[in-house]
């Protein structure tokens, strides 16, 4: 069973940078698509960014720039670093996993096998 535990939220000043992390369980992240996904209230669940199993990436259109994910397979650790964050990046965020294919399809369904409980991030303006 797939666990996922995000770690690394917080609250920040518009313009700032916070480094999420999510940590796996053993050989999740060379088996499946990871993702991070963020739910602002009273909206619905979005897609932010995923990495496949070779390392390949995918960011939503509007966080390029500035969201960059990562992971180190050996720690079974997933990242997302967020910079020049903006008031309406406030969210929870999760990482997700999923057998699929790390693509904006997928960020766009926001559907996976497994979450983890979401960390919030609160910009401030």
């Amino acid at each position: 069973q797939v666990q996922l535990v995000e770690s690394g939220g917080g609250s920040v000043q518009a313009g700032g940078s916070l480094q999420l992390s999510c940590e796996a369980s053993e050989n999740t992240l060379n088996t499946y698509c990871m993702g991070w996904f963020r739910q602002a209230p009273g909206k619905e669940r979005e897609g932010v960014a995923c990495i496949d199993t070779n390392g390949r990436t995918n960011v939503a259109e509007s966080l390029k720039g500035r969201f960059t994910v990562s992971k180190v397979d050996a720690n079974n650790t997933l990242s997302l670093q967020m910079n020049s964050l903006r008031p309406e990046d406030t969210a929870v965020y999760f990482c997700a996993a999923e057998h699929a294919y790390c693509t904006l399809g997928w960020l766009r369904a926001a559907r996976a096998t497994a979450w983890g409980q979401g960390t919030q991030v609160t910009v401030s303006s």
